[in-house]
């Protein structure tokens, strides 16, 4: 499993364990400054990949993280993110923080120091409605 080491909390983190009580996966959401929230540090040992370990992790910390949550990944993996609702933003919607992570990110893709694009994602409040 590899992880970003920068801003770890590990009481922040939900960990995923197996019947020997050993670490298989892990998960966080990362408060910034600005108010901003991350879900962050999704990670999971490979002889556990593909057994929804990812998914109960995310569920769990969505659960008790109400939106917006932002989320950076690899372009490939956007298509997982969005099964939980997540979708990309736009520049409006980036706070500084964000903004400037996309900036990094972009400027090392295109000098091809990183092999794919990392892409910033976020987690919407939805708008309620009420019928009467």
């Amino acid at each position: 499993m590899r992880i970003n080491p920068t801003g770890l909390v590990w009481r922040r983190f939900l960990l995923a364990v197996d019947d020997g009580d050993r670490l298989i996966g892990c998960g966080q959401v990362k408060p910034h400054r600005d108010g901003t929230r991350e879900l962050a540090s999704i990670a999971v040992q490979p002889r556990y990949r593909g057994r929804g370990v990812a998914r109960a992790i995310i569920e769990r910390l969505l659960a008790e993280n109400q939106p917006p949550l932002y989320l950076i990944c690899r372009e490939s993996l956007s298509p997982f993110y969005e099964k939980f609702g997540f979708s990309g933003c736009s520049d409006k919607e980036l706070t500084p923080y964000f903004s400037n992570i996309r900036r990094w990110a972009d400027f090392v893709y295109t000098r091809g120091w990183m092999k794919e694009r990392l892409i910033v994602m976020v987690r919407r409040l939805v708008a309620s409605t009420s019928s009467g």
